[in-house]
């Protein structure tokens, strides 16, 4: 398993991805977002 360190630097490098004018095709959009939750999800559950 990765570390949090890791992880969240992951989720920040996507996140900037998503926001960025590059991303404007939808299909890869859409599957970023999920992506995103996901960690999203995983580092809400370390810390529940």
């Amino acid at each position: 398993m990765r570390d949090e360190e890791e992880i969240r630097e992951q989720y920040e490098f996507l996140k900037e991805e998503l926001e960025s004018d590059e991303m404007r095709h939808e299909g890869v959009r859409q599957m970023f977002t999920y992506y995103k939750r996901a960690i999203g999800w995983v580092l809400e559950e370390e810390h529940i």
